[in-house]
């Protein structure tokens, strides 16, 4: 949930990558979320991380509630999602209690133990933190679940 934007292409490239037909391949990291811009109204497109469990994309914000996107979220949770070759509309529900994004942060060490470890100790963790450390931790991060509809 850190901030990764360093470890992955810029921004507009990703959207390129999409826009040119590699979703299916770049979408099995990045999704494309377009959220409705809090002041102009219009759309806003931001490459995340995610993780699918059942049905359900979670996605992990390292700004916590500052996030653009997130804050979008906030005044408008009506959302839509590009994954790999698929697009759907879907409902965002804005998660930041501590011990629920402990639990996502845990997941995602589980299923991508190199990559996510490195991150927290970017983050000043160590690569496999205790609970404690990443309840500490999770209480400055807060995280979305987009319900597809």
């Amino acid at each position: 949930m850190p901030n990764t934007s360093r470890r992955y292409p810029p921004n507009n490239v990703i959207k390129k990558l999409y826009d040119i037909g590699l979703g299916a391949i770049i979408g099995r990291l990045i999704l494309l979320l377009i959220t409705t811009g809090r002041k102009t109204g219009l759309p806003r497109t931001t490459p995340l991380q995610y993780e699918q469990i059942g049905g359900d994309f979670y996605l992990g914000s390292a700004l916590g509630q500052k996030a653009d996107w997130f804050k979008n979220i906030l005044a408008n949770p009506r959302v839509e999602v590009r994954v790999k070759s698929r697009r759907f509309h879907g409902l965002a529900e804005t998660i930041t209690e501590p011990v629920q994004i402990a639990n996502f942060l845990e997941l995602r060490l589980k299923r991508h133990p190199i990559i996510i470890g490195a991150i927290l100790r970017s983050e000043g963790l160590p690569r496999y933190p205790d609970r404690s450390q990443l309840e500490a931790y999770a209480s400055q991060l807060a995280m979305v679940v987009i319900h597809p509809r």
